[in-house]
C-alpha cells in the first residue's frame, strides 16, 4: 500500500476539505438534483445533467481524500532530531551559487504543494536534490532550466 507523507497541517487541511464536501457540498448538490428533477424531462434538462456531473466530481474527490487520509503518514518535523539534515517537513533556505539569490522552501506532501507560497512537493526535483543533505552542503539540482548549484544555508524544523 502506498503511503502519502504529509505534515500535520496538510492532514488537517484534507480533513477540513473532506468535512466541507460531505456536510456542505454533497447536500447542496443533492438538493440541486432534486430541484432539477422537478423541472420535468431529464433527457433535455441541462440543470440536471450539470448537477449530476458536479455530484460525480464531488464523490470522486471524497473517495480520493478518504484514500489519502487512510494511507497518510503524518510526519511532524518538530519531533525530528535537529541535526541540520534536510528531511520531509522542514523549511530550507538555499542560495543559488551563480546569482547569490536566496530562497526559502518548505518540503511538503503532494497535496500541500504551493510553489507561490514556498511549499514544494517532496517529489519535486528541488526537494529530491535536497533531501538527505546537510546545512552547509553544496548541491547540484537538475531543473527544467538545466543544472543549478545551490548551497544549503539553513534548515528550519518548523
Amino acid at each position: 500500500m502506498q503511503r502519502y507523507p504529509m505534515t500535520p497541517q496538510g492532514h488537517a487541511a484534507l480533513e477540513a476539505e473532506l468535512k466541507q464536501l460531505k456536510s456542505v457540498d454533497r447536500p447542496r448538490i443533492t438538493a440541486s438534483i432534486a430541484e432539477a428533477r422537478e423541472h420535468g424531462d431529464l433527457k433535455e434538462n441541462a440543470e440536471y445533467h450539470a448537477a449530476r456531473e458536479q455530484q460525480g466530481f464531488c464523490e470522486a474527490r471524497i473517495r480520493d481524500i478518504e484514500a489519502k487520509l487512510g494511507a497518510a503518514q503524518v510526519i511532524d518535523p518538530t519531533t525530528l532530531p535537529k541535526d541540520g539534515r534536510v528531511v520531509f517537513g522542514v523549511s530550507v533556505i538555499i542560495e543559488n551559487m551563480d546569482t547569490e539569490e536566496e530562497k526559502q522552501y518548505k518540503i511538503v506532501g503532494d497535496d500541500e504543494a504551493d510553489f507561490k507560497a514556498g511549499k514544494i512537493s517532496v517529489n519535486s526535483p528541488i526537494a529530491r536534490g535536497l533531501i538527505g543533505k546537510f546545512e552547509g552542503d553544496e548541491v547540484r539540482i537538475e531543473t527544467p532550466k538545466g543544472v543549478v548549484e545551490y548551497e544549503i544555508m539553513k534548515v528550519i524544523y518548523d
